[in-house]
């Protein structure tokens, strides 16, 4: 099927009438008919239900359904009305009445689902060959390993048979199989996607992930499919997400010191994250070194604690009883939780805490973290012969994660020459999830050469809009200015400087009378340009940093030099009867040197 499957393009094929969702469905069935060599499905829908789904949308408005004849697969562990939820184990299987809260989201926006996909059994393990139904086979080259757990998902998206595909991701399986298969991988902020509906692994720590071509694409999908759920006690709404540091002109990024990185004897891969490094730079980026000793410390928590013990609860009824049926190197996994004791629950949950302190320290120092995914990729037998060292080699970068409640974006940096992808993964706090699709954005463009030499630090124009941000933008004209006295009131409240530019042509300047202060007072004619900053302030921050405004000053809309809108400074006209008109100076800056910088 010559037909790319991002959600852009086949929007504009819908849209243009040169595509309509029963076409895409007939051509998609004839690519699924052969063998399925790469052990992707367990399950898929039939010819005739999913024609149904098509010609259900006939009619329909197009903008009104964000996801309108989008095709996507399901991991097998997140249920889909009338097909069997199996979690990668033929006897544990159950057939539900209605579709994970997640899935409903998706198809209600004019998604169509095609199917249950393959999975390390139970969602334990990050390699893909944890499975009855087959070890799921590398996209690039079927010898090695999907990465997991989340392996069908990934490779059905990878191969072309789903513009995009839902995971899990509790260690690491919504990031790892995307950098083995080329693909951006979002685990988002713990709770934004409802889990009602997903067989848990670790009921505290799970999240629901996305698989897409595209940052983009990632983006549309979590923007329908993030929403609180009353039913969900682990739910909790996406919240604002603040400074957007992925379309910033200028962010701070952690890399993990030299001593930290492991790349287990893969110089490639080593090679590969440098220049990943270097992109960020180029984007604008400035690196800071981050010691990964403390997060490392969290990510043996998750199986050398208690959450082992989550994972043995998730299925104590049916692991109890037929431990015979669960994949060697799970069972051996999950057996390990039958006897740990409430006080050694409790003994890491202080651990984690203290952990948790220090990690939390480092976003003061940056926006985000850069890492690699994996440090390095394995052969299916190698897997299959050192089965539990070799996971745990690929959960070094991933483990530590939902432990410490952070939102990540695994995103493609390249090929070895042997022709299997590279990729590294953007970390932030909770509810950061736009920022960091952004950046991924940016990088995906810097890789495929989109951006030129000049243009690599420029943000794109335009976002897509579709996550709540929760910023303010605020111009300001006078001691607010970068390094005058009232700037702290900015900078106290998180704001971040944005640009520096110039007001429309539509202004007289003040300095009042008590020669501290100026005032801007828009006027129909006679008007010129005045130097501002436009800085971004959480809104949340707004309202204390007006309230401490005195008269006759205050915040009101003013226009820009590029005709946009922005909450500016302004002026009450009685303010300026027995003020000094200093327009002629262009700005307050060139005001204070004129008369000697006596503030």
């Amino acid at each position: 099927m010559n037909l790319s499957l991002d959600i852009a393009s086949l929007r504009q094929r819908y849209q243009s009438g040169a595509l309509t969702p029963l076409q895409l469905m007939e051509d998609l069935l004839a690519c699924l008919a052969g063998e399925d060599t790469h052990h992707i499905w367990i399950s898929r829908l039939g010819a005739g239900a999913l024609r149904a789904y098509a010609r259900n949308l006939e009619g329909k408005d197009i903008a009104s359904l964000p996801l309108y004849g989008i095709p996507f697969a399901i991991k097998d562990n997140i249920d889909l009305a009338g097909l069997p939820t199996t979690a990668g184990c033929p006897e544990f299987a159950y057939t539900p009445e209605r579709s994970a809260s997640v899935v409903q989201r998706l198809i209600d926006a004019g998604a169509i689902p095609l199917g249950k996909t393959n999975l390390d059994q139970f969602a334990t393990g990050l390699n893909g060959t944890r499975s009855p139904y087959g070890a799921c086979r590398n996209a690039f080259n079927p010898d090695f390993i999907s990465g997991g757990s989340s392996s069908g998902s990934a490779v059905a998206v990878a191969l072309g048979l789903a513009s995009f595909s839902l995971g899990t991701d509790t260690a690491g399986s919504g990031r790892v199989p995307a950098a083995f298969n080329n693909l951006v991988g979002h685990k988002p902020s713990c709770g934004a996607l409802s889990t009602r509906g997903v067989v848990p692994a670790c009921r505290s720590l799970d999240a629901v992930s996305i698989f897409a071509l595209t940052a983009e694409d990632a983006e549309r999908v979590l923007a329908v499919a993030a929403g609180f759920d009353a039913d969900d006690e682990y739910s909790r709404p996406l919240a604002p997400h603040g400074f957007d540091f992925g379309r910033a002109a200028g962010f701070r990024f952690g890399v993990p010191m030299q001593t930290d990185l492991a790349f287990f004897g893969n110089a490639e891969a080593e090679r590969l994250f440098g220049e990943a490094v270097q992109r960020m730079q180029a984007l604008g980026g400035t690196p800071v070194d981050v010691d990964l000793a403390p997060f490392l410390d969290t990510a043996r928590l998750l199986y050398d604690g208690p959450w082992v013990a989550e994972r043995y609860l998730a299925i104590r009824d049916f692991f109890d009883a037929q431990p015979d049926k669960v994949f060697p190197p799970v069972c051996e996994i999950i057996a390990g939780g039958r006897g740990i004791s409430a006080a050694n629950t409790f003994a890491h949950l202080y651990k984690l805490r203290a952990l948790k302190r220090t990690c939390d320290a480092v976003w003061d120092a940056v926006d985000l973290m850069l890492t690699p995914t994996a440090g390095t990729i394995y052969r299916i037998d190698d897997m299959q012969a050192d089965p539990i060292r070799l996971n745990s080699n690929l959960g070094y970068y991933t483990n530590f994660m939902n432990l410490l409640d952070l939102a990540a974006t695994a995103v493609p940096a390249g090929f070895q020459s042997n022709g299997l992808p590279f990729g590294v993964t953007l970390i932030a706090p909770p509810h950061e999830d736009g920022p960091l699709l952004h950046l991924a954005s940016r990088m995906q463009q810097a890789l495929a050469g989109k951006l030129g030499a000049t243009d690599h630090a420029m943000p794109p124009a335009e976002p897509l809009g579709l996550l709540p941000d929760g910023q303010v933008r605020l111009a300001v004209v006078g001691a607010h200015l970068s390094g005058l006295p009232l700037n702290v009131q900015l900078t106290g409240r998180n704001a971040r400087l944005v640009s520096a530019m110039q007001t429309a042509a539509k202004y007289r300047f003040y300095a009042l009378p008590d020669g501290k202060r100026p005032g801007l007072i828009k006027v129909e004619s006679g008007g010129c340009a005045i130097a501002c900053e436009v800085w971004e302030m959480p809104a949340s921050q707004f309202g204390s940093f007006v309230d401490d405004i005195p008269a006759p000053l205050g915040i009101g809309k003013l226009e820009l030099a590029d005709g946009s809108m922005v909450n500016g400074f302004i002026c009450e006209g009685i303010g300026v009867a027995d003020a000094r008109d200093i327009t002629e100076y262009g700005g307050w800056r060139a005001w204070l040197a004129a008369r000697g910088n006596n503030f």
